[in-house]
Parts: structure tokens; C-alpha cells; sequence
């Protein structure tokens, strides 16, 4: 079996993909996409991704055949159900639905303000796009903050790394690029570091991937 990661060093959704494969342990082969260049709208990838986004995982098995998945959630998901061990999906069906639920604040509540495509709209219409996307990401982290408070543990949800955390450690590292301040983020930092101490998550930073720009 071969796993193939089409990925972009900076994008956050492909950050998640490459913490959750680490989490399982699977190796993969790295294709670099250039969205800054546009290579995500070339023929070649939208014939594996119709919508042109990263990332895009590409499966071959030991039979040949290959499957192809896009959108970071369920390629999570997926990678949790094939194959199990360890859980990024809590077993606790109130746990799980909160696990989503945090996960889902950063990938419809947050992520999408500060995405590139996004952000050059904001920035066309004359508006200063940082100041525009400041308050969003500062409202929704503080509603990411009070659920895992509500809930929990040394991680986001319980004791363990979840699908919540795949999705909080791309987040701060993004908030950082926008000079959010984390400051009133105490216990999401400690999380972050909690994760960063492993290398599923110390692996999968932007700044170790092939196609990273060095400052």
C-alpha cells in the first residue's frame, strides 16, 4: 500500500492531514502544491480534486487499485476508521460529538477567514484584511476555549490527542501569521505544547516540510 499526501507547507487543513497520519504512524509520499503559484487549478490536480483545494490523499493498494480523498475532516475520519489505533475519535458518543464540534469551529468557524482565496477577495474590495479577519479569529478561538474547558482533560478532549487537537495546533500556528493575540489562551497553549512534545505533531509543523519557504 502507498499513501500519496498532495499538501502546501502554510495550509492548515493539510497540516491537519499530516499530524492524523503521524498520529497512525503511516508513512506517505509528500507532493508539494504551490497554491500561491496556482498550481491547485492546474488540470492535473483538479482531475484528483474537482474543488482545487489541499489537501488531496491518494490511497493505492496492494491490488493497484486507488482511492482518492479530499477535505482534511473526513480524510480524519476515514484514516480513524480504517485504521483504529490509536483513536483520534473519542469512543464516548457525548465526547465525540465535542470533538467534532471543536473541530468543526476551526474548519467552518475559523480557518475559512484566513484562507488565501478568502483573504485576496477581502483584500480587493479595499478592505484591510487583517483587520477585517481579527475579531473573527479572536471571538471563535474564545468559543474553542470555553468547550474544552467545559470538557476537560490534559488535551482537548480528555486525556489523549483527538481529531480537536489535529485541528488546534494548525490553528495557533495560523493565529501566530496574523498576530492574534493568544494571550488569554492559557490552557490552549499548555495543549499545544502537550501536542508539540510529540512527534506526530512536531513532525507535521509547517516549517519541516520539503516545500517550506525559509525565512
Amino acid at each position: 500500500m502507498k499513501l500519496v499526501l498532495h499538501s502546501y507547507w502554510r495550509s492548515s487543513a493539510s497540516h491537519r492531514v499530516r499530524i492524523g497520519l503521524g498520529l497512525k504512524q503511516l508513512p506517505y509520499d509528500y507532493v508539494a502544491v504551490d497554491i500561491t503559484k496556482g498550481e491547485q487549478h492546474s488540470d492535473a490536480y483538479r482531475a484528483r480534486n474537482p474543488s482545487g483545494q489541499v489537501p488531496t490523499l491518494e490511497i493505492t493498494e496492494d491490488d493497484g487499485e486507488r482511492i482518492t480523498l479530499t477535505q482534511s475532516l473526513p480524510i480524519l475520519e476515514y484514516l480513524d476508521e480504517r485504521w483504529p489505533d490509536p483513536p483520534i475519535l473519542p469512543s464516548d458518543p457525548y465526547l465525540r460529538a465535542r470533538a467534532r464540534a471543536l473541530a468543526e469551529i476551526v474548519n467552518a468557524g475559523l480557518q475559512p477567514f484566513q484562507n488565501l482565496p478568502t483573504l485576496r477577495r477581502v483584500k480587493a474590495l479595499g478592505t484591510d484584511e487583517e483587520a477585517w479577519m481579527k475579531p473573527l479569529l479572536t471571538d471563535g478561538l474564545a468559543a474553542f476555549g470555553k468547550i474544552v474547558a467545559e470538557v476537560g482533560g490534559t488535551f482537548c478532549v480528555g486525556d489523549a490527542p483527538t481529531i480537536a487537537d489535529c485541528c488546534l495546533v494548525p490553528q495557533l500556528a495560523g493565529a501566530r501569521r496574523f498576530h492574534i493575540d493568544l494571550g488569554p489562551h492559557d490552557r490552549l497553549l499548555a495543549i499545544e505544547a502537550r501536542c508539540l512534545a510529540l512527534p506526530a505533531f512536531a513532525d507535521a509543523m509547517p516549517h519541516h516540510q520539503p516545500d517550506a519557504v525559509k525565512s
